[in-house]
């Protein structure tokens, strides 16, 4: 494995638990600050508006810039974002914080991916990819309820300056282990959104918002689905989550594997597929206990196992403007995200129990599917590569 592969995980990781641990802190932070639930929410928005902004900023600060530059320059804000939030004198400079840690999240996995392709042997690609990511997994794995856990012993404070320091880990991992990679082609700042006049780059961002979003749907109320409908415990829900976690890891080593193997886009077929069908299987299934932990870990596996093909789909439906173009893949995931999150809770909202929030989940990821079978006709291989 290459090491250049390694720091970019490193990277990833950092940002990973910056995103996803704030569910695990958000009632510490709220007791903290002496504000409500609802509004300790507006950080985890907070960090994924900074991801909507921060890939056309790359673009505008940094496109001309060498690869390897823009992703320590990335990496350092990672570390001054979470930094400056663990130092937080109140609420609204924290918030003004998440949205600065979330500003180099698309740009890192935009640019990290460019420099995972460029250093992979041409049938390695995928999984390449997928090594990068892998950190992303291995946060929700481990990282995530290891800054849950230091929260509850010591501060939610502690728990970002630990994201800090990781990413000056990271930094230093860059530094020594990416090689010198020049710049892209400066095809001029129009030249970079050229991409997006073609169908193919917009049918693939369509995949990632209505598979990933049709999954979360149902994902973002694990939680409760889990104590309420499937019967167990507040104390099994540390074990669940990292179940849920080694779903994420198996399936994105999965995804980047036969994705060379299989084509990306036919893997990404595959999974959302897989997806609408276990979405189902919760709705009928979801007080079943056992079944509906194997449920639970096939989405969260398919969850990832779709993120290196659709990565490496828009890199190919970008030419001239990769870097906002792998961006944009991580802004769909967060709009969907935050789109299934809203729609997986209005059946809730109604009274309905929690294996309701799978069936727009399941709609959403059919839809998704669909886009992957249209794309495939539409852009066979010979043209997409």
């Amino acid at each position: 494995m290459k090491k250049s592969l390694i720091a970019l995980a490193f990277g990833t990781l950092a940002l990973g638990m910056s995103e996803f641990v704030m569910m695990g802190i958000l009632p510490d932070i709220a007791r903290s600050l002496g504000i409500t639930i609802p509004e300790a929410g507006h950080l985890i928005s907070a960090y994924a508006l900074g991801v909507c902004a921060g890939a056309p900023l790359m673009v505008l600060c940094a496109r001309t810039r060498p690869l390897k530059q823009i992703l320590l320059a990335l990496a350092a804000l990672i570390v001054a974002g979470n930094a400056c939030a663990a130092a937080a004198p109140g609420y609204w400079t924290l918030l003004a914080m998440r949205f600065v840690s979330g500003l180099p999240h698309g740009a890192f996995f935009g640019v990290g991916s460019i420099v995972a392709e460029r250093v992979a042997s041409a049938d390695r690609r995928a999984e390449a990819v997928s090594i990068m990511i892998v950190g992303m997994t291995v946060a929700n794995l481990f990282g995530v309820p290891l800054g849950t856990y230091i929260c509850g012993a010591l501060t939610w404070r502690a728990t970002f300056a630990i994201v800090a320091v990781w990413g000056v880990v990271a930094a230093v991992l860059i530094r020594r282990w990416v090689p010198a990679l020049p710049p892209l082609p400066d095809t001029g700042l129009g030249g970079q959104f050229r991409f997006l006049k073609k169908g193919g780059p917009w049918l693939v961002l369509a995949s990632v918002l209505l598979g990933n979003g049709g999954i979360l749907c149902w994902y973002s109320y694990v939680g409760p689905s889990m104590l309420h409908t499937a019967g167990f415990g507040p104390g099994d829900l540390t074990w669940i989550m990292m179940l849920a976690g080694f779903g994420m890891f198996v399936g994105n080593l999965f995804g980047g594997h036969f994705s060379d193997a299989f084509t990306p886009e036919k893997m990404v077929r595959a999974t959302l597929l897989t997806a609408s069908v276990a979405l189902i299987g919760i709705f009928l299934f979801l007080h079943v206990g056992w079944l509906a932990l194997v449920l639970m870990t096939l989405t969260t596996g398919s969850l990832f196992c779709v993120s290196s093909p659709q990565q490496l789909l828009i890199l190919e439906n970008s030419r001239g403007g990769e870097m906002l173009g792998a961006a944009l893949v991580q802004v769909a995931f967060n709009l969907g995200n935050a789109f299934g999150a809203y729609c997986g809770g209005l059946p809730i909202d109604r009274g309905l129990g929690y294996e309701y929030a799978a069936l727009p989940g399941a709609a959403f990821a059919v839809v998704g599917f669909l886009t992957s079978v249209y794309y495939i006709r539409r852009y066979p291989r010979r043209k997409a590569a």
